[in-house]
C-alpha cells in the first residue's frame, strides 16, 4: 500500500526532512486527546524523532514532555508524509510521520513542556480541530480499526 502524501511538493523548494512519530489515545469514554500549539493548531501527541532514538523512544520521550504520560504502544497505524511551511521556523519541510495506537496510559508527571494545551475531544472533531493532513488520516486509520 502506497503511503499517503499531503500537501504539495513544489519543484523549486528545497525541503528539510524531519522525521516524526505520534500516537493516538484514546480514553474509556472514546475521546481521543490533542496538543494544541501556542499558535492554536492542534496535533496528534508525538513529535519529532531525534538522533540515536527509534520510534517508541521518541514516543516516550515526548509523552512525557507533551502530556505526562507514559504509554503502552499498540498496533502500528502506517505512514503518511506531509509537505509544509513552518513560519515559526521559516523552514520547508518534508515530513514522514508514523503513527501508532496507544492501548493505556498512566499520567505520571506534569507535561515538561508547559507551552501547550492538552484537550480531549470526540474523534469526529479531532478530525475538524487538527491542522495536518497526515494526523486526520491517523485518526481515519484509528476509527477504522475501532469505529
Amino acid at each position: 500500500m502506497d503511503k499517503p502524501v499531503f500537501g504539495v511538493k513544489e519543484a523549486e523548494k528545497t525541503y528539510q526532512a524531519r522525521y516524526g512519530a505520534y500516537v493516538v489515545i484514546p480514553r474509556a469514554d472514546g475521546e481521543i486527546v490533542l496538543v494544541q500549539a501556542p499558535n492554536g493548531a492542534y496535533f496528534l501527541p508525538g513529535g519529532e524523532i531525534e538522533v540515536g532514538e527509534d520510534h517508541e523512544m521518541a514516543i516516550r520521550r515526548e509523552m512525557l514532555e507533551e502530556v505526562g504520560f507514559e504509554v503502552v504502544i499498540g498496533t502500528y497505524l502506517g505512514e503518511a508524509v506531509e509537505y509544509f511551511y513552518s513560519r515559526h521556523r521559516d523552514t520547508d519541510f518534508y515530513h514522514p510521520g508514523y503513527f501508532y495506537e496507544v492501548t493505556s496510559f498512566v499520567k505520571v508527571a506534569e507535561p515538561t513542556e508547559k507551552t501547550n494545551v492538552i484537550e480531549w475531544h470526540s474523534p469526529q472533531k479531532a478530525l475538524m480541530l487538527l491542522k495536518r493532513g497526515s494526523h486526520r488520516w491517523a485518526v481515519e486509520q484509528w476509527l477504522q480499526r475501532h469505529g
